[in-house]
């Protein structure tokens, strides 16, 4: 199998955590250049028609795009450990909580960043400033959401590390590098706290 991926994209550093913390081995990563435009290249296009990274290559041939889906094929390969819950009940809580942080924490810092940030203006035509503005603002109100979760439970789904926290994890070190953004400073301690336990995390080493 390659997966398609890209340093310091963050839904790829998703994928990539999720096969560290698997602990599947074999698969080959293909980098992309984002800067130099190879996800707009032919050859590219041709696997995923959207031009977005992570894509994976299954060993048939055929080609899965989509973070969330890559991450649920690869819990029915390598079922353990388990990421994304065992039995309907828990499953359907954890993608609850991971839909949850995706669309109101990740997309918000993706947005923000997207149209704010003049390094990404080659990838965002046209930037909105305004609406970026706007995506940091309600993007901080979901963070503040989540420390009062994590005040009372040690993963953000619940008693166990998930794909949850992978999903989050990605999303707050992106805005660190591009936002400037540490929950500590903004009195988040719980949010903190749980941070830098999950970048102790042995996969980390791996996922980048």
């Amino acid at each position: 199998m390659k997966l398609y991926t890209s340093a310091r994209a963050p839904n790829p550093r998703r994928v990539t955590m999720f096969i560290a913390e698997k602990g599947i081995e074999g698969i080959e990563q293909v980098q992309i250049d984002l800067g130099a435009g190879q996800h707009r290249s032919a050859d590219y296009l041709a696997r995923n028609p959207f031009g977005r990274v992570p894509a994976l290559e299954l060993d048939d041939g055929r080609i899965l795009c989509e973070t969330r889906a890559i991450c649920s094929w690869l819990e029915g390969y390598a079922p353990e450990p388990n990421l994304m819950g065992e039995g309907y009940d828990e499953r359907a809580f954890i993608e609850m909580t991971d839909r949850r942080v995706e669309l109101h924490l990740f997309y918000g810092i993706a947005n923000c960043v997207r149209h704010t940030h003049p390094g990404l203006a080659a990838l965002e035509q046209p930037q909105f400033p305004d609406y970026g503005a706007a995506q940091g603002a309600k993007m901080r109100e979901t963070a503040r959401w989540l420390d009062q979760v994590l005040a009372a439970q040690p993963f953000v789904a619940g008693q166990r590390f998930t794909i949850a926290d992978i999903t989050a994890f990605c999303a707050l070190e992106f805005a660190r590098g591009l936002m400037r953004f540490k929950p500590g400073s903004e009195g988040l301690a719980h949010l903190q706290a749980w941070r830098d336990r999950i970048a102790e995390r042995p996969s980390l080493e791996f996922a980048g």
